[in-house]
């Protein structure tokens, strides 16, 4: 190459011929060629010699000490991304782009071509606008006991601010311990406007056939929480409850065998405290859980009504929304047929509550059944229109 370039530059120099005639006859631009006599010009026949394309100067070329701390951070946590492994550099003083670590991980392997998330500046994320708004709950499996037993879990995190506020392990996805726990959460980070879950038998029993008020739905109606479920077989619903399960999963089931529940518990909560606390969530623009949840006040959760009591009774209201008690059939409403219904009986009224509600207030019309009087005298009534005829 070096010495056809010569010939070039020659028949310029020594024949006198054109630049463009020149080009022309080797196949180059006229400015390539210009650049091989001005190369010729200044060093000689070494100027003409192959050069690296390799450009002189890089100004977005990273630090080799900066790419050092980027590789051994990705080393240590490889769940970390670029943007989180920006921020924990920050914190050291370490300046550093995200494209100039997404540079630094593909050529170092450590990330496939084509899986950075392309930026999408007029996209705006789904929540809601303040803490306590929405809770999205769910049950989770996969904890694992020494002994081969597998617990569940009763997940829930804050709409607005991903703050997780139960974390609680279950030996069997059952009705009563998933209640238990849901009211755990409520007394300890107050009562939610709305909650949404899935269609599973331990929150709702819409479906059945009747509908009925299940365990979970009655604690919401008497904190005057609405229950709001997903669309079946549509999970994105609860995206932000799956998304923090697979933070649960990456980083704190992955090869994890506890010996026991209360081991297991003990671990869980200890990474839902760093989860909420310490760790940064790029949803939130690197910040925590906790400091966008917030300690304002919390609406409280509200005392279960004694109504233990002789004078108190429960019934069913039915599908045409009746409730039959004391041999007296009063109407609810239709609206609240499968629901369950608590009646006072006083020796005058019967009052009718769902939850804190007080539905009717009636009259007793009677004390016992009602029975057919026979006519006086002891005739009966066939007798008696027969004497008429």
């Amino acid at each position: 190459m070096a010495e056809q370039r010569y010939k070039a530059v020659l028949a310029v120099i020594g024949d006198g011929r054109t630049v463009s005639e020149v080009a022309a006859s080797w196949g180059v631009s006229r400015q390539t060629l210009h650049a091989w006599l001005a190369r010729y010009e200044a060093e000689g026949l070494e100027g003409l010699a192959d050069r690296s394309h390799r450009p002189v100067s890089c100004p977005h070329q990273m630090d080799p000490g900066v790419e050092v701390a980027v590789l051994e951070a990705r080393r240590r946590h490889p769940g970390w991304g670029p943007r989180r492994i920006v921020f924990e550099l920050g914190k050291g003083g370490v300046v550093a782009s995200e494209s100039g670590v997404y540079r630094a991980l593909r050529r170092a392997g450590l990330i496939e071509p084509g899986l950075r998330r392309r930026e999408q500046r007029d996209w705006r994320r789904w929540e809601r606008a303040r803490p306590n708004e929405l809770w999205q709950l769910d049950v989770v499996g996969g904890i694992l006991l020494a002994d081969g037993t597998t617990l569940k879990c009763l997940t829930g995190v804050d709409d607005h601010s991903r703050f997780c506020v139960s974390a609680r392990l279950l030996v069997k996805e059952r009705m009563q311990p998933v209640c238990d726990a849901f009211t755990l959460a409520l007394s300890t980070h107050g009562v939610p406007e709305q909650v949404l879950t899935d269609n599973g038998r331990v929150f709702t029993g819409r479906f059945n056939h009747p509908p009925v008020e299940v365990l979970f739905d009655r604690i919401c109606r008497t904190n005057g929480i609405e229950h709001l479920l997903t669309q079946p077989r549509s999970p994105t619903t609860t995206g932000k409850i799956e998304r923090f399960h697979r933070s649960l999963r990456a980083e704190f089931l992955t090869g994890a065998v506890f010996q026991d529940l209360a081991e297991a518990q003990a671990r869980l909560d200890a990474w839902v405290g760093t989860y909420n606390h310490d760790r940064p969530h790029q949803a939130l623009e690197m910040h925590t859980p906790a400091e966008r949840y917030g300690t304002g006040p919390r609406r409280a959760l509200s005392p279960e009504p004694d109504r233990t009591g002789p004078e108190w009774v429960a019934r069913k209201v039915s599908t045409c929304g009746v409730v039959c008690v004391s041999w007296q059939q009063v109407s609810v409403g239709r609206h609240r047929a499968g629901e369950r219904c608590d009646v006072h009986v006083a020796p005058d009224i019967l009052q009718f509550w769902i939850g804190n509600e007080l539905l009717r207030t009636v009259k007793r019309s009677s004390t016992g059944p009602v029975r057919n009087k026979r006519p006086l005298g002891g005739a009966t009534t066939k007798t008696r229109n027969n004497t008429a005829n």
